[in-house]
């Protein structure tokens, strides 16, 4: 027999006695057969390393250490699920699943029937991957990231046992990616725990900790001695079979046989919301003698075409729901009540805990959220508490334990009988009327939980955080100026806004570094990023400046539709709140922000040293300033669309919104008012100053939209030749198009490339266009 030939059958063995101890827990030979014949494969392999197959064994126990990882995007985006609770009385036991219920109605009145069938598995508390296999072969494997971009981790899950690096099986699909989850096993974390202690090392807090840790070793060496475990859940793509599966069931049938790993006992087919009820439930009590962590249970639309009826909302699927269980709980004491100030100058209540172990870690803080959260749990300094933490979700106080409430003798009033009374021996918390970081006060606005600091950035608490905000990759990206140094440039009193950090140099950078010998170039890479962010698109900017409820997709909505900063500086709040996606909390918030004399000075420094990047507005611009829309939206009036239309045919003009006297006098009783009128008066001087529209309804001012894109909303699915995702998305958003992340009959374009799969399906069974990238690039003016 050929080296060559022996190397292949002992790669085969060794791979079918790996799925019989690893997959299907039946092994068939003693580890010390094992073990002879992997040593007999290095050696061979060692000795004609070109024989050595993709597939091999010997690949498991790691190889070189990488510098990084590298950005993977995924052709089908890995969403996240929307989540389900059931929360437990504490008294009976029962489960409340009010919102499972409401899940399962939702997709019954979709679907058009009475019940449906639902697959159910395990939710496994680990680290979601993605697994593409070529002709069988496993070629790439990248952690979800933010679901549409991860890291490229191949090498590191090569060293996970029970991953197969070539699928089991006569007839392997041509194209196949797999999503799944890496864990650890429960007596696997704990064997990891005993080592680290052993080894004078920080023991890991929980199993799902440990595995994305191991994960994510850039020595896979490292991965491989960790024993992480892999379960498959689903399957993204999939080319080159006889028969494509038609349900999850099937899926999960077809990843079996092909070599995976499925939680048998604990996943299969219901119909009926009580029936998956029934298995939540009996799940749950099985819980804690499972191998693995688990949190909940995924439960899915079985019907694969029925997932595709149902869709997607937002970036989670309608057809699929994370039934999650109750937080775990614990009884602490509560030591002490303080406050934390965030960066928008959110005063929340904190209470700091005798330290107990719940949920996979020591809690020693949980939020109380707000004054009305305090006083409705009664909260006080020496009570006993029920505190719950589920997942990442930060620490809460459920309720108090009364009869465990510290008490004091109470004296009576000398006219009253003589006896012993008793009353709590704290006072019920207040939130402080001042800011305890500036002095400045607190105050809460009129319809909210929420009480705020009015200091702004003169809080040195706000300062910090908005500074760290306004430095971040998706704001000014300012690479190298970190929270750390922020926070520190912000102690030495040498930050105090965001003007400052253009005024940076060498000699205020180093001293927040140890070695100033070390430092310079350090400073030097933080001074140069600090340059390239002079000339910042306006969304970006908009964004970093950190108005409260502006994110990133109000402010593109912003630049869109206005163009320049002046122009979004001068819009009114009535026109503000006829943007799309914009309503009258946000357009309050944008509107008070530009409004306020400190603000504008902070704003006005700024612009000393950054230019914002700048357009005409956009023809929509004045569509949103059309009397029409903005007449409904006036404070403390109450305009219907009937009246609204009926007032502007009255007028016919914003000089007669103002000043004719003819007007309805409810409308002449409302303008009266000073900050009416003012308002009134701001809204025509904005109007005025937007562009008109020509006859073909394009704006006479030169735009960056782009006529074919503009108001059209598109959606990208696949890989596509040449551009990644969120260049594709960038170049539509910057020629006034919007980028969906599910089809519906609202999409105009689907931008389909490589590998597209059920979005492309559903774009077609809608009839909805769908473009090619070189289509696009030319709908974009581009060329390829």
């Amino acid at each position: 027999m050929t080296a060559q030939q022996r190397i292949r059958d002992l790669t085969l063995q060794l791979n079918r006695y790996a799925r019989e101890y690893y997959t299907l827990d039946a092994p068939t030979v003693p580890d010390s057969e094992y073990d002879r014949l992997f040593r007999e494969l290095e050696a061979l392999e060692a000795e004609y390393p070109q024989f050595r197959l993709p597939e091999s064994p010997t690949q498991r126990v790691g190889g070189a250490v990488l510098d990084g990882f590298e950005t993977v995007v995924h052709a089908v985006p890995m969403l996240s699920l929307n989540n389900a609770f059931s929360p437990r009385d504490y008294d009976t036991g029962a489960f409340d699943h009010a919102e499972f219920l409401a899940f399962d109605e939702r997709v019954c009145k979709e679907l058009g029937v009475a019940q449906t069938e639902y697959a159910v598995e395990p939710k496994f508390d680990g680290l979601a991957v993605s697994l593409l296999y070529q002709n069988g072969i496993l070629v790439q494997a990248a952690t979800r990231g933010d679901g549409t971009t991860g890291e490229n981790v191949t090498e590191n899950i090569k060293t996970v046992r029970n991953i197969p690096l070539k699928l089991h099986g006569d007839t392997l699909p041509e194209m196949m990616e797999v999503r799944g989850e890496v864990l650890m096993l429960k007596a696997d974390f704990a064997a990891l725990n005993e080592r680290q202690l052993a080894a004078g090392q920080k023991p890991f807090a929980n199993p799902r900790n440990a595995a994305a840790g191991s994960l994510r070793q850039l020595d896979s060496k490292i991965t491989a001695q960790r024993k992480l475990h892999f379960f498959a859940y689903g399957i993204a793509q999939l080319a080159g079979i006889p028969r494509q599966p038609e349900s999850h069931i099937e899926e999960l049938a077809l990843l079996g046989e092909l070599g995976f790993s499925l939680p048998y006992g604990y996943f299969g087919v219901y119909t009926g919301a009580a029936a998956v009820l029934r298995e939540y439930e009996r799940l749950a009590e099985h819980r804690p003698n499972l191998p693995y962590e688990i949190d909940g249970m995924v439960v899915k639309v079985n019907s694969l075409a029925e997932q595709r009826q149902l869709g997607f909302v937002s970036r989670a699927p309608r057809w699929a729901v994370a039934h999650k269980f109750p937080a775990e709980e614990a009884l602490t004491t509560v030591e002490a009540i303080d406050v934390q100030v965030g960066r928008t100058g959110a005063i929340t209540p904190v209470a700091r805990l005798a330290p107990v172990f719940v949920g996979g870690v020591t809690v020693t803080n949980a939020t109380l959220h707000n004054q009305d959260e305090v006083a409705r749990k009664d909260v006080r300094v020496g009570d006993t508490v029920v505190v719950r933490r589920a997942g990442d979700v930060i620490p809460e106080v459920v309720r108090v334990v009364l009869e465990r409430r510290p008490m004091v003798e109470k004296q009576p009033a000398p006219d009253l009988f003589s006896g012993s009374l008793k009353e709590p021996q704290y006072d019920p918390f207040r939130l402080p009327e001042t800011c305890p970081v500036c002095g400045n006060a607190v105050e809460r606005e009129a319809g909210e939980a929420v009480a705020r600091c009015t200091g702004g950035m003169l809080c040195q608490a706000q300062r910090a955080q908005g500074l760290i905000h306004f430095a971040s990759r998706k704001a000014m990206d300012i690479a190298g100026l970190g929270d750390r140094q922020i926070e520190a440039l912000v102690a030495q009193d040498v930050l105090h806004s965001f003007a400052d950090i253009y005024q940076l140099d060498i000699a205020k950078l180093q001293t927040i570094k140890d070695s100033k010998s070390a430092a310079t170039k350090w400073a030097q890479n933080i001074l140069d990023s600090i340059a390239q962010s002079r000339t910042p698109p306006l969304a970006r900017f908009l964004f970093a400046l950190g108005i409260r409820h502006i994110g990133e997709s109000t402010a593109k909505q912003l630049a869109a539709t206005f163009g320049n900063l002046d122009t979004v500086r001068r819009a009114p709040q009535p026109i503000l709140a006829c943007l799309p996606d914009i309503g009258s909390v946000v357009a309050h918030a944008a509107a008070h922000y530009f409004r306020q004399p400190a603000q504008q000075k902070m704003l006005d420094d700024l612009l000393q040293h950054v230019a914002p990047q700048a357009a005409a507005p956009s023809p929509q611009a004045r569509e949103y300033a059309a009397p029409e829309q903005w007449l409904q939206r006036l404070p403390n009036i109450k305009l219907s669309e009937k009246r609204t239309a009926e007032l502007w045919q009255l007028a016919g003009s914003l000089h007669a919104l103002t000043a004719d006297p003819a007007l309805p006098q409810e409308w002449q009783d409302w303008r009266s008012q000073p900050e009416h009128a003012k308002l009134l008066q701001e809204i025509t001087a904005f109007t005025e100053g937007l562009p008109e529209k020509s006859a073909d309804g394009v704006s006479g001012s030169l735009h960056s939209e782009n006529s074919a894109i503009a108001g059209k909303t598109f959606v990208l699915t696949g890989t596509l030749p040449t551009l990644k995702r969120d260049q594709a998305a960038a170049l539509i958003e910057a020629a006034g198009g919007k980028v969906s992340g599910s089809v519906s009959k609202k999409t105009d374009f689907v931008v389909a490339g490589e590998a597209a799969g059920s979005k492309l399906e559903k774009a077609q069974s809608l009839g909805v266009a769908v473009l090619s990238e070189e289509e696009l690039l030319g709908m974009l003016g581009e060329t390829t």
